[in-house]
C-alpha cells in the first residue's frame, strides 16, 4: 500500500495548528465544528504533502473554506436557532462586544464569512483571498464590501470601527 511522504507535515502541523484552529473557529463560530474542519482539512493535505510541502498554507485553508461551506450545507436545514442561549457569558472586559460581532459573522453568508476572515484575519490580499476561495478578485471585493455592510447594519454600534475597513 502507497505510503504518503510526510517529512515536514507533522513540524507544519506542530507549527500551524494554532492559526489554522483560530481561522476554522472564525468560520464555523464553534471550539468544536473548529477542531473537526482543521482535522479534516489535515487528513486531506497529507496524501499531497509531497506536492503542497513547500506551500502548504494556500492549499491547507482552501481546504478550510471548502468543508466549511460543505458542512454548512449538509447541516443548515437540520440546525435551529434559539433565542435565548443555556450557557451564561462569562464576565470579561470586552467579552459582549466580541460575541456580538461572532454572532454578526455567523449570520452572514459562508462566502461573506471566508473573504472576511480570509482578507482582515488572515491579512490576505485580494489576490490570494481569490486564490484560496476559488472566485475571481472581482468577487472578493464585491463580497467584502457586502458583508462589511451587513455587518454595519447588523453591529451599528461598530459602525465606527467598521468604517475604518476597506473592503
Amino acid at each position: 500500500m502507497f505510503a504518503p511522504d510526510r517529512s515536514g507535515f507533522e513540524e507544519y502541523v506542530a507549527a500551524r495548528r494554532g492559526a489554522l484552529l483560530r481561522t476554522a473557529y472564525l468560520l464555523t463560530g464553534q471550539h468544536a465544528d473548529a477542531e473537526d474542519l482543521v482535522q479534516v482539512a489535515l487528513v486531506k493535505a497529507v496524501p499531497k504533502w509531497r506536492r503542497i510541502a513547500d506551500d502548504p498554507e494556500p492549499y491547507v485553508r482552501r481546504i478550510l473554506v471548502h468543508e466549511n461551506v460543505s458542512r454548512w450545507r449538509g447541516r443548515r436545514w437540520r440546525e435551529h436557532s434559539a433565542d435565548v442561549l443555556p450557557d451564561r457569558p462569562v464576565a470579561g472586559p470586552d467579552l459582549d462586544d466580541r460575541e456580538v460581532l461572532r454572532a454578526a459573522l455567523l449570520r452572514l453568508a459562508p462566502r461573506q464569512r471566508a473573504v472576511l476572515v480570509l482578507r482582515y484575519y488572515e491579512d490576505l490580499t485580494e489576490r490570494q483571498t481569490a486564490e484560496v476561495l476559488g472566485i475571481g478578485v472581482g468577487t472578493v471585493k464585491s463580497q467584502a464590501r457586502d458583508a462589511l455592510a451587513r455587518l454595519r447594519t447588523l453591529v451599528p454600534d461598530a459602525a465606527d470601527a467598521l468604517a475604518t475597513v476597506e473592503p
